[in-house]
């Protein structure tokens, strides 16, 4: 369930247990795999804000998240920043753009 995902991550910070890149990535897939692309994107744009980097798997999450909501421009707007950045895109990262067009 995405909610408690989401509750779960919440309650992290409220056991002074820092959320990092792994947690994150979690939730995010957990909302992408219910068909929450928003709440997957506020999750991706979250962790950035609190100076978590993403790696590689943080955006082949939200690019498939984008993808499995039918976002298919968000996730080539993904994609493309990925490519952009300092990190190397895998076949994971190529797979999951194709699939969300």
């Amino acid at each position: 369930n995405w909610k408690k995902s989401l509750e779960i991550l919440g309650l992290m910070e409220k056991e002074k247990i820092e959320p990092n890149v792994f947690s994150f990535n979690s939730a995010i897939v957990s909302c992408g795999n219910a068909g929450q692309w928003e709440k997957a994107l506020e999750v991706f744009n979250s962790m950035r804000s609190r100076g978590v980097d993403p790696t590689v798997v943080t955006y082949n999450s939200a690019i498939s998240a984008c993808g499995k909501g039918r976002q298919w421009e968000k996730a080539l707007e993904l994609f493309f920043e990925v490519k952009e950045s300092k990190l190397i895109p895998n076949s994971r990262t190529f797979c999951a753009a194709i699939s969300a067009c």
